[in-house]
């Protein structure tokens, strides 16, 4: 691809995944296995920034799961710490659906400073429109977006019946809706999941399974406001995650929105 495409647009990178020094490498292949597929990169800070320079991104929510309630704290601090040290870095927390203080896990987000939520309910293992996981909702709706992986084919616990639950009983919740609204599991979420207001789209790990053509549908049918660009680092190189969005044929100016805009206009950036 001609480099000048690369600065050609301002790029956001909605969703990316970095780990502390020490597991870094672990849990890169942790999630290879859980999904069995092989990892472009290492989920280390310094390889986020170098692979997303390679594009051109000047923004990256960054995230990671607490896949028990234990590692609330250390994840949150973590996660603190690398946004402190680089401007470029939007940090969402995160708790547990079985922690026994949801509250305090909440405040601590808010106290540093970070925006927002992550969840996987597939990692952690609650069902998304669980009791237990509203008390989360019932805690930020409102104050703080949720980012939230949805769909597996092997699981339902993240499925996208259970994503239109979480809004129907949290409208006002800032609900940003992980891999297209369902990762697997398209024809579902395509069905239920559109015109719900509050409720955004990333196409993180979606590009790579879906024809161009099936991708243009699906996003048609979300919206092009309402979606986001996200590599999934590190499971995705941003060149041909970036390429492959390219390819879908959209209008300059909906390739802005959703590589940036609608981003920036959606957590008020």
């Amino acid at each position: 691809m001609n480099p000048e495409v690369y600065g050609k647009y301002e790029i956001i990178d909605a969703h990316a995944h970095i780990f502390p020094h020490k597991i870094a490498e672990t849990a890169t292949e942790s999630i290879g296995h859980f999904y069995d597929i092989p990892m472009n990169n290492c989920g280390l800070t310094d390889k986020l920034l170098e692979a997303g320079s390679k594009i051109g991104v000047s923004k990256y929510l960054v995230c990671s799961t607490a896949t028990s309630p234990r590692q609330t704290d250390a994840i949150n601090t973590f996660i603190a710490k690398k946004c402190d040290q680089h401007e470029c870095f939007y940090g969402f927390g995160t708790t547990h659906a079985d922690s026994a203080n949801i509250e305090a896990d909440i405040e601590q987000i808010k106290k540093f400073g970070l925006h927002g939520v992550k969840l996987h309910p597939d990692f952690q293992k609650f069902n998304a429109d669980s009791p237990e996981a509203f008390k989360i909702y019932e805690q930020i709706e409102g104050q703080l977006p949720l980012l939230i992986h949805c769909g597996d084919a092997r699981y339902d616990y993240s499925a996208p019946h259970r994503i239109k639950r979480i809004h129907d009983n949290f409208p006002k919740l800032q609900l940003m809706a992980a891999h297209l609204g369902g990762y697997q599991q398209w024809s579902e979420a395509e069905e239920i999941l559109p015109g719900l207001e509050n409720v955004r789209f990333d196409f993180s790990s979606s590009l790579a399974f879906l024809s161009p053509e099936r991708a243009v549908h699906i996003i048609r049918k979300y919206g092009v406001e309402n979606c986001f660009f996200g590599s999934d680092f590190p499971m995705w190189s941003h060149e041909d995650e970036f390429m492959r969005f390219l390819k879908l044929g959209f209008t300059e100016e909906e390739n802005q929105k959703m590589l940036a805009g609608n981003f920036k206009e959606y957590l008020g950036l």
